[in-house]
């Protein structure tokens, strides 16, 4: 996927601009997932399990090399085929011969991120393949021609009237259609697809190297039905994805739904050990592709490797009060909100993904929400720092701190501009966005004499 997120503020203020509803979708949304976190986590001793998940995560990363040859051992001995793709090109090469080989016209699509990263569904457009997102707000938005806007909830963007009115375009229902009434016309048209497609395509929330266990997690049902319906399955897999054990599993799976949901555990989980074997109903053919697309660069970096801890469960997201005002799209990449903050300059460059870790008030509220202690608001201000280092601050923010430095380290400069400054109009005139503040308070005035000169005044009388 091609990144825009040098484009962040401009896209940012146009979406308030031209869609003043998205902030009260997307608020609403994340409210709502932020208020059942809450209440999940609270019914758990959350402290231990997030300090035992970031150990598990930390202990996984340090041994990735181990842990990914036996997961991929353990995957052979299942029956699994599987492949490495370092960039994106290599996925699609792989993938390519899979559609040649099977001569595949029609696929279904679990929800992943990873294959939004490789951009899968254009791939496929292009060898004449008609993809189907199954999650139905990936359907939504794939009928719309959007990217998610969201990790979990890609199309909490819309309201329910955006809706009617998409499915009363492309489908005939009322403009008044219930949501069940649209979630029916979606399962009618998705069930069709399930029966239909060669090919079932999928991530994978994680991969147990004991067991070469590929674990994901849903709400709706369509994840099975992709991956067990069609003749071919192919699984997109982060390197960083992995679990030692398979007992790991009863720690992630519960945290990771408290995290994203406030589910104490997701409706479905699929736990796949490889092609149905002889009597057994399933594809006949399993595809692991395990997928580095700069991952490995990023765990060699000392600071932000940390990133690589994320589970995707979005929990960030809904805390982050930067995100609420416009949802992920003026990101400008598949990774929106403080995740995508710090994750983005790592997978790929600094420079591509600035000005996203400026997008944050750094309340760290993503800290606290985070399942496995990623320390956001710290890499936020180490991508910064780089930032200035490499000179990627613009021409304007150089010249007004380099003046400010100039005026702070000369005293007679300081006088100087600070009497200047006490002459100007107040502040609410200056900067129109004080005005509001300034409503129902009285006008702030500038002190006649600076600090020192009244400090020295009352010191005076005392002889000191």
């Amino acid at each position: 996927m091609r990144a825009k997120a040098k484009l962040y503020p401009k896209e940012a203020a146009r979406l308030l601009r031209e869609k003043p509803g998205v902030r009260e979708a997307v608020t609403g949304a994340t409210l709502h997932f932020e208020r059942n976190r809450l209440r999940a986590y609270a019914e758990v001793p959350i402290a231990e399990w997030r300090e035992r998940a970031k150990a598990l995560k930390d202990h996984v990363l340090s041994h990735l090399d181990h842990y990914l040859e036996l997961a991929e051992k353990r995957l052979r001995e299942n029956g699994v085929q599987v492949h490495w793709a370092e960039t994106p090109e290599d996925a699609h090469r792989l993938l390519r011969a899979v559609v040649e080989r099977h001569g595949v016209k029609r696929a279904v699509k679990a929800k992943s991120m990873l294959t939004e990263e490789l951009g899968v569904n254009p791939l496929l457009a292009s060898l004449g393949v008609e993809v189907f997102e199954t999650d139905l707000g990936e359907y939504l938005i794939q009928l719309l021609g959007e990217p998610p806007s969201h990790i979990v909830g890609p199309a909490i963007h819309l309201s329910l009237k955006e809706i009617q009115k998409l499915f009363h375009e492309r489908f005939g229902t009322p403009l008044d259609a219930s949501p069940e009434a649209l979630a029916q016309v979606a399962r009618k048209v998705l069930r069709e697809a399930f029966l239909s497609a060669e090919l079932g395509i999928s991530g994978a929330n994680f991969l147990v190297a004991e067991t070469g266990t590929l674990a994901l997690m849903e709400n709706e049902g369509n994840i099975r039905l992709s991956t067990s319906l069609p003749k071919v399955h192919v699984a997109f897999v982060g390197i960083e994805k992995l679990l030692p054990r398979f007992q790991d599993l009863a720690l992630f799976l519960p945290l990771t739904a408290r995290a994203a949901t406030g589910q104490r555990l997701s409706t479905f989980v699929s736990l796949i050990q490889g092609p149905a074997r002889e009597g057994e109903e399933g594809p006949e053919e399993v595809h692991v592709v395990l997928v580095d697309h700069g991952r490995t660069a990023l765990l060699a970096d000392p600071e932000a490797w940390e990133t690589l801890r994320c589970l995707r469960c979005g929990a960030c997201l809904n805390a982050c009060p930067v995100y609420r005002q416009t949802g992920g799209h003026p990101y400008g990449y598949v990774y929106s909100g403080p995740i995508g903050a710090v994750l983005d300059p790592g997978l790929l460059s600094l420079e591509e993904a600035y000005p996203l870790p400026y997008a944050s008030t750094l309340c760290g509220a993503c800290l606290e929400a985070c399942p496995v202690k990623i320390p956001i608001p710290k890499l936020l201000l180490t991508w910064r720092h780089r930032a200035v280092a490499e000179g990627l601050s613009p021409a304007w923010e150089k010249a007004a701190l380099a003046a400010y430095r100039r005026v702070m380290e000369s005293p007679t400069l300081y006088r100087l501009f600070s009497k200047a400054l006490r002459g100007l109009p107040l502040p609410q005139d200056l900067l129109p966005l004080l005005r509001a503040w300034t409503e129902g308070r009285g006008p702030l005035k500038p002190s006649p004499k600076p600090f020192h000169q009244l400090w020295r005044e009352m010191e005076e009388p005392h002889g000191r």
